[in-house]
């Protein structure tokens, strides 16, 4: 029998006390960032200190822009003390996420993606829901919080875009906190954030892509090279969807010593997260929704099969892994 909102809460409080200090460690994103600072609200006056810390650059513009905008102070995780925090919390990613994750014993996971087999003493993972800030949303409800505008711009807007408008995975339970939101976001910050989406820097990506994509069938492959943010593939990702004709779209480049694969389809009878693990779990981490998903492989797991250093290698390579099990999807 699934468990209540009221209990959800009940069993989440009781992991804090008064004199915790917490660290929210998040892979920083719209539904990362409102998901943690729905968290820290939930722990106003519960817990000594909340600190909410980013393991990523945050280089894209609404990212930039919602953090400017609603007012979210975050530490990056190269300038945390671990041992000033009794407690933490990771929202929105698991530890199979990202190595940096593996080094957290988390106290709390709370998560929309697919479940990793992980363990945490509170564990609350719905892979059916469309955004992490819908689950958030009914913590909120559960403890009787009239969220603050911020807060519910930075929810409504994460369901917003992790549902893609409500055009990819969702259940009724994100229709329902994204309505009860509504009643209390600012829109008009809410489009501001939204259109804060592209820096000057990011268009020359937009000609290296066009010129090195290559079409497979229905799928559209790019390798970009080295990039200055991992979020420039997944704007290109998302770029080469529009194309009518295009189901599958799958952009690479190279970030801090990692290869960032993005995978994105038309969400029909694919699934993007198992295509990923399968195409390249062995090399690093890999996984995602059935129709958004992402892997990265650090460099030293290339040698042998490829060359990090020759790009059209690089391209062959990713071609030939996510080829052999594309169809299967």
């Amino acid at each position: 029998m699934p468990l209540s909102a009221a209990e959800r809460l009940r069993r989440f409080y009781k992991r804090f006390s008064g004199d915790d200090h917490v660290l929210i460690v998040i892979n920083a994103d719209p539904d990362a960032i409102a998901s943690a600072k729905a968290v820290k609200r939930l722990l106003w006056r519960k817990v000594s200190s909340v600190t909410i810390s980013n393991i990523n650059d945050i280089k894209r513009p609404d990212n930039i822009a919602m953090i400017r905008l609603l007012g979210v102070a975050l530490v990056p995780i190269d300038e945390i003390d671990i041992s000033r925090y009794s407690r933490f919390v990771i929202v929105d990613s698991q530890p199979d996420h990202n190595e940096i994750f593996k080094t957290i014993n988390p106290d709390v996971i709370i998560d929309h993606h697919p479940e990793t087999g992980v363990r945490a003493p509170y564990l609350d993972i719905r892979p059916k829901y469309g955004a992490t800030a819908s689950i958030m949303t009914e913590y909120l409800r559960a403890a009787r919080i009239k969220p603050a505008a911020k807060l519910a711009t930075g929810l409504f807007y994460a369901i917003k875009t992790d549902t893609g408008n409500f055009e990819r995975q969702t259940q009724l339970e994100d229709l329902r906190a994204f309505q009860f939101l509504y009643r209390h976001a600012n829109i008009h910050l809410a489009g501001k954030i939204e259109k804060s989406d592209l820096r000057l820097d990011f268009l020359e990506y937009f000609e290296i892509a066009l010129a090195k994509m290559r079409r497979r069938k229905s799928r559209i492959f790019v390798h970009l090279g080295p990039v200055i943010n991992p979020d420039v593939c997944v704007i290109i990702a998302d770029f080469f969807m529009r194309i009518d004709s295009v189901n599958w779209s799958i952009v690479s480049g190279f970030y801090n010593k990692t290869l960032i694969v993005v995978f994105r389809n038309d969400g029909v009878r694919k699934n993007a997260g198992e295509l990923a693990h399968k195409s390249f779990g062995l090399y690093g981490s890999a996984g995602g929704h059935k129709n958004m998903a992402r892997a990265e492989i650090p460099v030293e797991n290339l040698k042998p099969p490829v060359d990090p250093q020759d790009e059209k290698k690089v391209l062959q390579w990713i071609i030939r892994q996510v080829e052999k099990r594309a169809d299967q999807k």
